[in-house]
């Protein structure tokens, strides 16, 4: 079985990819969403010239060789274009032998997935974010939820004036003491700062506290991981095994959160579950929409003995991800079913193939 073309179907900010063999099976994948043409441009110049003509079974050689032959550009759309052909080769592996992904990354370590719902805004006051995550406690049964609280990369700002101070005491006031929260800082805060919000959340027992510091600043989120008693994640912005090697043997995190599509695939995604596995730290895989990459999540999750809690579940409409692929996945009481179907288990609309833009590279 040989590889011989590689698609990219642009729309609007999303790009799916089809990967097609010698015996006719295609798999698809996804590049991690936004500035999707550039990743598609990136992805046939760069990455398809090195699979075309390859056994699918590589799928792993092949990503660490597409990183080795271009270290001169480490870069985020190339970690962003690779995704796209890895995760559409996976697809292509469990169409193949008949089993869900899942499957093919270790077997299902458990029934189902157990998800928070996911807030993606700081647009909306505290007694909004509260009724409207209340509304999703009741209505399909979930047990934890996450806030947003600073502003991402803020250098200590808040969406509004003392929104922060506000927002964590009143959402715990509102969905009482039987739903885990979570709170949110996309990097907001300096170290004194991100250390008093923490204090804040350990007073009203939240659940964990998601990237404090800027991201690039290891340390300084190593301090706060140090500093407080709740456990403190991040990652997601992350694509370096390297970094996320420090990261988890340094301690800086409690919880590790790859994402699939900005690390470049299923492939590397997994060596980061495994290396959290090893060190006794959870894997929570990032996941902020419900494209592909949430299909992706759900089969690591499933699959990946360090993903023992709640992983991420946007609740945000986003009108692109419609009509893309189907079915759906849903949450019910809280949870999404391992999956059980060949490959990733769905399949692209037949609209969504009709109205985007087509590239092909091929042999």
């Amino acid at each position: 079985m040989k590889i011989t073309r590689i698609e990219t179907l642009v729309r609007g900010p999303l790009a799916i990819v089809r990967v097609g063999t010698d015996d006719g099976v295609v798999g698809i994948g996804q590049t991690a969403p936004y500035e999707a043409a550039t990743s598609a441009h990136v992805l046939h110049t760069m990455v398809a010239p090195l699979f075309i003509g390859r056994d699918p079974w590589d799928v792993e050689a092949l990503v660490d060789e597409c990183l080795r032959v271009h270290y001169k550009f480490p870069s985020s759309f190339l970690h962003r274009a690779l995704a796209g052909v890895d995760t559409a080769l996976w697809d292509v592996l469990g169409i193949v032998t008949g089993q869900p992904v899942a499957k093919l990354l270790g077997g299902h370590a458990r029934a189902s997935v157990p998800m928070y719902a996911s807030s993606m805004l700081r647009s909306v006051t505290p007694e909004q974010e509260a009724e409207r995550l209340a509304g999703f406690v009741a209505e399909q049964g979930f047990r934890a939820v996450k806030i947003r609280v600073g502003e991402a990369m803020g250098r200590d700002a808040d969406a509004a004036p003392g929104r922060t101070e506000r927002i964590v005491p009143h959402v715990r006031a509102v969905l009482g003491d039987g739903v885990d929260l979570s709170a949110d800082a996309n990097g907001g805060f300096s170290v004194g700062r991100a250390i008093r919000v923490g204090r804040l959340l350990e007073e009203h027992g939240y659940f964990h506290f998601e990237e404090p510091c800027p991201f690039p600043e290891l340390e300084q989120t190593a301090q706060v991981a140090a500093a407080l008693d709740i456990p403190v994640s991040g990652g997601e912005q992350d694509i370096s095994l390297t970094q996320f090697h420090r990261m988890i043997t340094g301690r800086a995190v409690d919880i590790v959160q790859p994402d699939i599509g900005y690390i470049g695939g299923v492939s590397r995604a997994r060596k980061v579950a495994v290396l959290a596995e090893a060190a006794g730290i959870p894997c929570t895989p990032h996941c902020a929409n419900d494209s592909l990459l949430q299909v992706f999540s759900l089969h690591l999750a499933a699959a990946m003995p360090a993903c023992t809690q709640y992983q991420e579940w946007s609740i945000e409409t986003t009108p692109w991800t419609r009509g893309v692929y189907e079915p759906m996945l849903r949450v019910v009481d809280g949870h999404v079913d391992a999956p059980t179907a060949p490959g990733w288990g769905v399949a692209l609309d037949p609209a969504f193939v009709r109205d985007a833009e087509l590239t092909t590279s091929a042999a």
